[in-house]
C-alpha cells in the first residue's frame, strides 16, 4: 500500500501561502513566510514520531512526561531546503542537519548531485528531505534514493508546493514515502515550472533572480 501524500488545510498555512506566491513578495519576506509554513509542516510530519518516558521536577512535584525517543534528520536539497531547515531545527534542535547538493540541468529536466555531506553511516532514524517545490520530482527522488542507500529506516519528504506531475513520479519512485505539502498545483509547464506556483524558490528566498 502508498504512503499518503498530506496537504496541510491549516488557515494558517493557506493564509500565509497566499503572500508567498505574490510576485511582489521580497526576499526577507518571503525567507519569514517559508519558515513560518515550514514549522506548521514540521509538526505535521512528526506526528507518528516515538516518545518515551522521562522523569521531570515542577517546582511543585514529579512527573513522568514523555520525549521524542527517535533521532530526526533534517536533509535539505541546496540551496532552496535551507530556509526550511532552518526553521525546522529552531523547533527541534536537537534534530540532526545533513545537506545534500542537488540541481536540475534546464536542458535535461534531470536532477545533478554536486555536493553530499551525508556520514558514511548516516544514524537517523527518521529523515525529511526538505524542498519547497516537487516539480518533476527528481531531486526529491535522487535524494530518498541516496538516504535509502545508506540504510535510513524511515524517510519522508516535506515539500510546500507540488506539481500532480512531480507528485507522481515520487509515489512511483518510492510508494513507501510519505510526502507532506502545503499545496497541490495545476501542473507543470513547458520548462518544468509549476503552475501557478510562486517562480524559483531559491532565487527568491536569496535575492538572486
Amino acid at each position: 500500500m502508498a504512503a499518503d501524500v498530506y496537504i496541510s488545510g491549516h488557515p494558517l498555512i493557506q493564509h500565509k501561502l497566499a503572500r508567498l506566491r505574490a510576485v511582489d513578495t521580497k526576499p526577507p519576506e518571503f525567507r519569514d513566510l517559508i519558515a513560518a509554513i515550514s514549522r506548521v509542516l514540521f509538526f505535521e510530519a512528526t506526528r507518528d514520531v516515538a516518545l518515551r518516558p522521562v522523569a521531570v521536577t515542577t517546582p511543585l512535584a514529579k512527573v513522568t512526561c514523555r520525549e521524542i525517543a527517535e533521532k530526526i534528520g533534517l536533509v535539505p536539497v541546496l540551496r532552496a531546503g535551507l530556509g526550511m531547515a532552518e526553521a525546522m531545527l529552531q523547533a527541534l534542535p536537537e534534530a540532526a542537519v545533513w545537506h545534500l547538493g542537488l540541481y536540475r540541468d534546464h536542458a535535461t529536466l534531470k536532477p545533478v548531485t554536486y555536493y553530499n555531506k551525508l556520514p558514511p553511516q548516516p544514524d537517523m532514524d527518521t529523515a525529511l528531505v526538505l524542498d519547497p517545490m516537487l516539480a518533476t520530482g527528481g531531486s526529491a527522488i535522487a535524494a530518498i534514493d541516496i538516504l535509502k542507500k545508506h540504510g535510513t529506516p524511515k524517510v519522508k519528504f516535506v515539500g510546500i508546493i507540488a506539481a500532480p506531475e512531480g507528485r507522481d513520479e515520487l509515489r512511483a519512485a518510492h510508494p513507501d514515502v510519505p510526502i507532506y505539502l502545503a499545496a497541490l498545483d495545476d501542473r507543470l509547464n513547458e520548462i518544468g515550472y509549476i503552475v501557478p506556483g510562486l517562480g524559483d524558490a531559491g532565487d527568491r528566498q536569496f535575492g538572486t533572480a
